[in-house]
């Protein structure tokens, strides 16, 4: 019975629990999927997540973690390769932190989401910024677009893979330390906004 158990529960890649996993931002508690409810094997489900509007939240974050790596034309749709990426990532994570990467991403997003940006108002040829408060959905979004672009970058043409990078990436942005990229563009944001109160 035990083993049946065991068996039965989902763990991503078959080592990391979905269980025990906080979200701790409030807000945005129904926007980051990791509830035991959307455990997956692999971040690969080929749901229609963009079908409706909102769906999105419900796409387990590490599948949205794995779709966004797949950017810049040459590695449009490798999601295989997308997948292996996120797999040796979290491999990294739990070797440098020892503890679960799931709960790594969950702070990483928390912690490089903008809180407050800044929007074009157009007037009469001035343009104008008005700091305007950031919607959880676009938080999130935002988090991922900023963690998977500093990998990116940290890794083009460089020695270190993409793995190294993203796992990098995620463990500094959970740390809030400003060596991410995600969490230097996030200062800047929210420091223009408050510019432009």
């Amino acid at each position: 019975q035990q083993g049946r158990m065991a068996a039965s529960e989902v763990k991503l890649f078959n080592k990391w629990s979905f269980e025990d996993i906080e979200v701790g931002d409030i807000s945005l508690e129904d926007y980051i999927a990791v509830k035991p409810k959307y455990a997956q094997f692999v971040p690969h489900s080929a749901g229609r997540f963009q079908a409706k509007r909102f769906k999105k939240a419900q796409c387990p974050i590490v599948e949205r973690m794995t779709n966004s790596i797949m950017m810049h034309g040459r590695n449009n749709g490798k999601k295989v390769m997308a997948v292996r990426i996120v797999k040796h990532a979290f491999e990294i994570i739990h070797l440098l932190t020892d503890q679960n990467p799931i709960q790594q991403l969950v702070d990483a997003i928390i912690n490089a989401s903008p809180r407050e940006d800044s929007t074009r108002i157009g007037s009469g040829g001035v343009v104008r910024r008005q700091a305007v408060d950031v919607s959880p959905m676009r938080r999130v979004n935002q988090a991922i677009y900023l963690l998977t672009q500093g990998s990116r970058q940290a890794a083009f043409r460089n020695i270190k893979t993409i793995a190294e990078c993203l796992a990098d990436e995620i463990i500094n942005a959970a740390k809030g330390s400003s060596n991410s990229f995600a969490i230097k563009k996030k200062d800047e944001l929210e420091r223009i906004a408050k510019a432009n109160r």
